[in-house]
């Protein structure tokens, strides 16, 4: 009776993977000062939002749009795209060399993450579902439209597709680019 329980009950607590996709990414020296925002904008072409890159901006195609992702150390725009959102203040991260990450996230309710670390910090920005962010004390939870920053460096987490529709996000990364971008961890 244990094993036919076990046969029905395990697939209904077994969770689909949350995937994971990066969309661009560039490694750099150095960080301005002060407080960091990850600035976001659509544009409507590529060539657009390339023209618009800075140093410290990445370009990326998601849920048919173009994005432009800047690392700013204060709110605003570049002029030449839409406004999405701005993001942070951010945690920081030391490093002699700093990665700059944006993923896509996506699954259908109940896909999560295995628990893990970065060396750095993330922020989110969902464009459909909600995403959930659980770690040590809190969880964080983000609705379709809005931007949250997430934790600093080396804390566990666990995120996961958390709406009743399929979650897709925008994850940005500041980390160091010398030790490994995620690891596994375990919840304190």
């Amino acid at each position: 009776l244990l094993c036919l329980t076990l046969a029905f009950v395990a697939p209904a607590l077994a969770h689909d993977p949350l995937k994971i996709t990066p969309l661009a990414e560039r490694t750099v020296d150095a960080l301005p000062p002060g407080n960091l925002y990850w600035r976001i904008e659509n544009f409507a072409e590529v060539p657009a939002a390339q023209a618009a890159a800075g140093p410290l901006a990445l370009v990326a195609q998601s849920a048919g749009k173009v994005w432009l992702f800047t690392l700013v150390p204060a709110a605003g725009t570049t002029g030449a795209g839409t406004k999405v959102a701005d993001v942070g203040p951010i945690p920081r991260v030391d490093a002699p060399r700093y990665l700059l990450r944006i993923n896509e996230a996506s699954g259908a309710p109940g896909s999560v993450t295995p628990v893990h670390t970065h060396p750095g910090s993330e922020a989110f920005y969902v464009l459909r579902g909600v995403q959930s962010i659980r770690g040590p004390g809190d969880t964080l939870r983000v609705a379709a439209g809005s931007a949250e920053a997430g934790r600093g460096a080396g804390v566990p987490m666990e995120v996961s597709s958390a709406g009743p529709e399929d979650l897709l996000a925008l994850v940005m990364f500041v980390v160091d680019a010398t030790r490994p971008f995620s690891s596994p961890a375990k919840m304190p």
